[in-house]
């Protein structure tokens, strides 16, 4: 049977468990509804709000916790050791590819490591070495090296 606990013990342990939340699956997000939920308990205890008082603040809380928090975010973004990770085609800009299938008509299939990829560019025959200039989607454009 579950004990009876005060108002304001539910905000907290709902608090406590959005921030274990966060930490198994972070997202930035659920740890501001977490001091939401916090804050709520305190002002529960302070004030002695009734339901309907708890959840409007709540709901308050959760909205300028999350402004709050991604306004900071905006203000002091992460920076990454590796920028360009999840954008490969920005990654081969530069590299120096092989031609493996002719570009003909400006169309053609270039290798680089271990996958051909779709590419546009001057016409050149098998084997022609080309640079990577740009990418327009999954599509390369090159030109002679």
């Amino acid at each position: 049977m579950i004990p009876e606990l005060e108002p304001h013990w539910w905000w907290l342990i709902i608090a406590l468990l959005l921030g274990i939340a966060e930490m198994i699956a972070p997202g930035v997000f659920l740890i501001w509804l977490g001091v939401a939920a916090f804050i709520t308990g305190v002002a529960t205890v302070a004030l002695s709000l009734p339901l309907a008082g708890q959840f409007l603040v709540f709901a308050v809380a959760a909205i300028a916790a999350v402004y709050a928090g991604r306004r900071w975010f905006k203000m002091n973004p992460i920076e990454s050791d590796d920028p360009l990770l999840n954008e490969r085609t920005s990654r081969l800009i530069g590299q120096v590819v092989v031609v493996t299938s002719a570009i003909e008509n400006g169309v053609g299939r270039v290798k680089i490591g271990d996958s051909v990829w779709n590419c546009r560019g001057p016409d050149c025959e098998v084997g022609t070495r080309v640079r990577v200039m740009g990418a327009d989607g999954s599509c390369l454009k090159v030109e002679r090296a």
